[in-house]
């Protein structure tokens, strides 16, 4: 909603016709001075109009006078940037200079937002704000508490544009927010770009419905095109690709670093609507034009089945054994692999029609985001207590999403790894103790690397019995998908 200053007149005293209009024309010049400070003039600060332009599908847009109707910079203008009042939302200009504009909502991550007179150089990765005194330095990428990420992700200074040295000029305008992150650290493994990336960008940016630009650092042209269907969903401009050029970026406002919530979610209470991951998952269905919200599943309907295979480490060894007992259950069934050459929206479309999917622990059980409400996820947890690991990277957002989650604990017996080692060698007898000694490093090594599963067809058989169940009985999980 946009501020609306009221301004009253008392009324006149009766002291003859010349002190009444005297006093109308310096109320009038009042008025004018006003709208001058406040409000943008068409000739400085436009609203874009080319609100659905977006990101053509095979090439990244930079930031292109002619497409950007707002930021074209006359010689003659003031350097002042203009503020148009709906970009600073709740805040008025009074409150800013007293509003900490940096905070860490986790270990996760940490987001800066500051409104004013912004003015953003990606040549030098500085932001110049005139309402802090001390510059400070952010990685604008959700995984703040992993150092080897961000070793991949540039630095950027937040700092005071007040003072002997002034900012520099303007070069482009801009009269809705900006949302700044880096396209750098672990994208490109399909979990990290959700959880570091897409979800994080969805809570900063869902609230302005598209009026947000997204201003990105260290781009990657192909990560962009591979996304840009959610990106459309998120902005209705341009995406700027800000370390590529030697303009100076002025905005109303800009929020620096994705906000992270907990993996792969989004927590309704640190919202300012109470939105949630149902709603970012509204949103894929609307970007890859998914038609299933929820199962609608009856016992006279075939169920389908999707299970995610793998090529190299934790595929199936018995792949075909395992279908077949699938569909004497009555399952149509599909397998597929999820790495970096798929496409986007054909495999949101596929995983969207299935009923379950199922797959050994890795990133291509992301892909849960496009289940339907009340479908069912079976993550295969290889051998070598990773109970935790796959509890917080797939079990703990499937049942906000609306999904029946299911464990199918791999036994030594199922797994090649019993064939590696000697019955009685640590990796198979004390796997935590490998976990303590070796780390991540080892952890990932041996259990997810140089494991294979061959599940017991009879257990993988009980497994999909009670995954019918779920799919066929009337009770829903525990939230709905409008």
């Amino acid at each position: 909603m946009k501020a609306q200053r009221h301004f009253t007149r008392g009324e006149p005293k009766r002291v003859g016709n010349v002190v009444i209009i005297a006093s109308m024309l310096l109320s009038l010049l009042f008025l004018s001075l006003i709208k001058s400070r406040y409000c943008a003039s068409p000739s400085h600060v436009r609203t874009d109009a080319h609100l659905n332009s977006g990101l053509n599908a095979n090439e990244v847009v930079r930031n292109e006078k002619p497409h950007s109707t707002d930021s074209t910079v006359e010689e003659d203008e003031d350097e002042e940037v203009q503020i148009n009042p709906a970009a600073l939302g709740t805040i008025s200009l009074a409150d800013i200079n007293n509003k900490p504009i940096c905070f860490v909502p986790t270990k996760r991550s940490e987001t800066c937002d500051a409104r004013g007179d912004i003015r953003i150089k990606g040549s030098t990765n500085t932001i110049y704000i005139p309402t802090i005194t001390q510059e400070h330095k952010i990685k604008p990428y959700a995984r703040k508490h992993d150092e080897f990420a961000l070793s991949y992700v540039k630095e950027w200074t937040l700092k005071p544009s007040t003072g002997d040295q002034a900012p520099p000029k303007c070069t482009q305008k801009h009269s809705v927010p900006a949302m700044l992150f880096s396209s750098n650290g672990f994208t490109g493994n399909l979990f990290h770009d959700y959880t570091d990336v897409l979800v994080p960008l969805f809570i900063n940016t869902y609230p302005f419905h598209g009026e947000v630009k997204l201003v990105v650092s260290e781009i990657k042209s192909w990560w962009i095109n591979k996304f840009i269907l959610v990106f459309k969903q998120l902005t209705n401009y341009d995406i700027i690709d800000v370390n590529n050029d030697d303009e100076v970026h002025c905005f109303p406002r800009v929020i620096a670093g994705p906000t992270y919530h907990k993996e792969l979610g989004v927590d309704p209470s640190k919202t300012p609507t109470g939105f949630s991951i149902l709603e970012f998952k509204r949103m894929l269905r609307t970007a890859f034009k998914l038609e299933r919200a929820e199962v609608v599943s009856t016992t006279r309907n075939k169920p389908k089945l999707l299970i995610i295979s793998r090529k190299t480490s934790r595929r199936f060894m018995n792949l075909k054994a395992m279908i077949a007992a699938a569909e004497k259950l009555g399952f149509e069934v599909k397998t597929a692999e999820a790495d970096m050459n798929t496409d986007p929206p054909t495999f949101a479309r596929l995983v969207n029609s299935v009923d379950v999917m199922l797959g050994v622990h890795g990133a291509g059980l992301t892909n849960m985001v496009f289940l339907p409400v009340g479908a069912v996820l079976i993550q295969f947890v290889p051998y070598g207590n990773l109970e935790w690991l796959t509890k917080e990277t797939f079990k703990d957002p499937a049942p906000d999403m609306g999904i029946h989650y299911m464990d199918y604990f791999v036994q030594l017996n199922e797994s090649t790894l019993s064939e590696q080692y000697p019955k009685d060698h640590p990796v198979l007898k004390d796997p935590t103790a490998i976990h303590t000694q070796g780390g991540w490093d080892a952890l990932k090594s041996i259990y997810l690397d140089k494991q294979n599963i061959r599940p017991d067809i009879e257990k993988f058989k009980n497994t999909l019995v009670e995954a019918l169940r779920l799919i066929r009985s009337k009770k829903k999980n525990h939230v709905q998908m409008n």
